[in-house]
């Protein structure tokens, strides 16, 4: 009997590019990934990573049942079992400690997925625990805080406009190998390309001429998390030259002339002493994007994660601002999503309390993550005794891992939602893995708000669910049933409607409520490839979510971190000796953190994990192609191959993020084989960003020592 074959398609939600695809199977068995080319937002454009999603759900390796660890090894359990021996264990620890003795860990797979997004909430409220933590301040945190105290909500973050933009600038990103990232976009490599076709300019600042530095029509190498200090001269510049630009942003601002003050000392000369890049070429840059029709400087994760990280953001967005080009078209423009993220959560706050041990500050309710393994090995009242952890791998991706890997080993009992036994899940208790990706329906509630094109795609389960199987939310509910089994009226029903009709209810309700009229889950159900709203439009002042409809500048919280700064800088001047080095990460397009090596098709080739370093720095170490490299930091140490190459910044070394698969206990076959080293044993936990809580793992400070076994790279 000849098998019917069909066509499936979805949105991929291995990152944040929303890229279309059009999966053929026969049954639940795979033929092929494409890109969907009749998907209004990608347009046919897909990355090596698509793949992965039919690896994912083929993978043997992929837990589908609960799992216990026992004094024989790991056990199945049944979803029965499961669910009352974690709540038992989460309440008997609680019981005894404290509500906040129980930390919760959320890894970024939460925000790709719809479940999660909308129906979290749930075990989270049962848990009652304040002490909580998630990859956001390892990550984007200070996009969070700049959003919240400019424009009122933590989610009212603008993008570049790329689509139309003529000039754009790009400081520590490499969206060639992230796919955009706090600018959820598809197909990058060909809007660079058109921003050049059609006469405009891409530059790129960043210690590594990266792949987007590549295509870009000019690169500069600027010195490891001195970009604080490029902006300010940037910015100071901007008054020097009488370069501000008046605007209805500009407008809806107070104050903004003290700036000028603020950054008088910030010369160019000063910014090249800091920097490497010559006071020429700064006042170049400014002074071509201020010529330019349709400009937008765009910084993300280089900047976000390092010692001025918060200032550095917020001094971005202030020269978009005090050149015109925010709501303007090309510049940073607010995009507006169907499901309307913003008009449905809160607005976030900073500081209202501090973590226990080091007083860092929180941030809508999450502690910074850099200090979540002294919060469990330091003892006292509030010290953490158990986790809960969800979709996330903190041994491998935040800093001083290995410190990590002992305080979980220390706690009393653990529950992990994952289904993968990684270096993070073997410490737990107990395991319980939802479906794999293509299991679910999948609406994109946080990148439709970060997109550089309005659009809505609902993306259907392409398998039904296997008896066996639980979703996310399932396992949340049954979890908060157990936990908090007496609620008021109201929420006891929502928790009945959801376990009823599962979360699609909810984005229906917030398609209904949304800007687009008429617009429901039912009729973007019978559009699968998705819906074209239209490019982004002016919104101030409607986008401001501030009661006055303004923009707040906050002048004295962001500037009051000048005195850090200078501080810091004259710290800094000392030399440094050949074996002294300052740390990056970088990322590969077929890599995404921790999670994506146990694809075959991913990892094979040469190895990726190697340690980037300048043929100069190389040569004075004696460092040849493949030889063996010592690496050292205040917390850690590893041995990694050498990979010599001209497009690092000499006195740079560059490691990526996500490796280190060498733990023992883990379940994944293809990433044990292809272990690599964690560069998180490197990131110091106790470099961060002091304004924001944010870790700081660019520019760490290491020193290397070349050992005589050599590899082939």
């Amino acid at each position: 009997m000849t098998i019917k074959t069909n066509t499936h398609y979805r949105t991929c939600n291995l990152c944040e590019a929303m890229c279309g695809l059009k999966v053929e199977h026969q049954g639940t068995n795979i033929l092929s990934i494409k890109g969907d080319e009749h998907d209004p937002f990608s347009q046919g454009h897909i990355c090596p990573k698509a793949v992965a999603l039919q690896d994912l759900y083929e993978d043997p390796d992929r837990l589908t049942s609960p799992m216990e660890r026992t004094e024989n090894g790991w056990q199945k359990i049944s979803w029965q079992d499961a669910f009352d021996k974690a709540a038992a264990g989460i309440a008997k620890v609680q019981k005894q400690h404290g509500k906040n003795a129980l930390g919760v860990y959320l890894g970024n797979p939460n925000v790709h997925n719809l479940g999660s997004m909308l129906s979290i909430r749930h075990i989270l409220g049962a848990l009652k625990t304040r002490t909580r933590f998630s990859a956001t301040s390892i990550d984007q945190l200070p996009h969070h805080i700049v959003a919240y105290h400019l424009f009122g909500h933590q989610l009212r973050i603008p993008v570049p406009d790329i689509n139309r933009t003529n000039h754009m600038v790009i400081m520590g990103a490499n969206p060639l190998a992230s796919n955009g990232s706090i600018m959820t976009v598809a197909n990058v490599r060909q809007k660079i390309k058109d921003i050049k076709k059609r006469g405009g300019k891409v530059v790129v600042i960043d210690p590594r001429k990266t792949e987007t530095a590549d295509l870009a029509s000019e690169h500069h190498f600027i010195k490891p998390a001195s970009d604080v200090v490029l902006l300010l001269a940037m910015v100071n510049h901007l008054f020097t030259q009488k370069l501000v630009k008046p605007s209805k942003a500009l407008s809806l601002t107070s104050g903004y002339e003290q700036i000028e003050h603020y950054v008088k000392e910030f010369t160019l000369e000063y910014a090249q002493q800091h920097t490497g890049i010559a006071a020429n070429q700064i006042a170049k840059m400014v002074e071509e994007f201020c010529q330019a029709d349709n400009a937008v400087l765009y910084g993300r994760m280089g900047v976000s994660v390092q010692e001025f990280g918060l200032l550095s953001q917020y001094l971005i967005m202030l020269f978009n601002i005090l050149t015109g080009s925010l709501d303007e078209e090309g510049g940073m423009m607010f995009p507006t999503p169907a499901a309307d993220v913003v008009a449905n959560s809160g607005p976030g706050y900073v500081n209202k309390r501090q973590s226990r041990v080091r007083g860092l500050p929180d941030f809508n309710g999450e502690f910074p993550v850099a200090c979540l393994s002294e919060e469990i090995l330091t003892e006292g009242e509030g010290q953490i005794k158990a986790m809960f952890t969800v979709a996330g791998n903190p041994v491998l991706s935040t800093p001083n891992g290995q410190q990590l890997d002992t305080a979980l080993e220390s706690l009393d009992f653990m529950v992990c939602v994952d289904y993968y036994l990684n270096e993070t899940t073997r410490h737990a208790n107990i395991i319980l893995p939802p479906v794999s990706p293509i299991e679910r329906d999948h609406y994109d509630v946080t990148f439709h708000n970060l997109a550089v094109h309005n659009t809505a795609k609902f993306s259907q389960a392409m398998f039904k669910t296997p008896k066996y199987a639980r979703h996310d939310w399932q396992i949340y509910l049954e979890l908060a049933k157990r936990l908090q089994p007496k609620l008021p009226f109201m929420q006891k029903l929502m928790r009945g409607i959801t376990g009823l009709m599962g979360p699609n209810f909810l984005l229906n309700a917030m398609l209904k409520r949304g800007p687009y009229k008429g617009l429901t889950l039912g009729k973007l159900k019978k559009r699968p490839h998705g819906i074209d709203l239209g490019p982004l439009q002016a919104r101030l002042p409607e986008a401001l979510r501030h009661k006055d409809k303004t923009i707040h500048l906050n002048l004295d919280f962001y500037f009051a971190d000048l005195a850090r700064l200078k501080h810091k800088l004259d710290e800094s001047l000392h030399s440094m000796s050949a074996s002294d080095a300052l740390l990056i990460g970088r990322r590969h397009v077929r890599s995404n953190n921790s999670w994506m090596h146990n694809s075959q098709r991913l990892v094979k080739g040469k190895s990726r994990c190697t340690m980037l370093i300048h043929p100069e720095h190389a040569q004075a170490l004696n460092i040849v192609e493949g030889q063996m490299v010592q690496v050292t930091s205040r917390v850690g140490q590893v041995e990694i191959a050498a990979e010599i190459s001209d497009e690092i910044m000499s006195g740079v070394v560059s490691i990526p993020h996500g490796w280190g698969h060498n733990r023992k206990g883990t379940g994944q076959t293809i990433a044990d084989a292809n272990s690599g080293v964690s560069v998180n044993d490197l990131t110091d936990d106790h470099l961060i960003d002091a304004l924001s809580g944010n870790a700081a793992v660019n520019g760490v400070p290491v020193t290397l020592l070349p050992l005589t076994e050599q590899l082939a790279v």
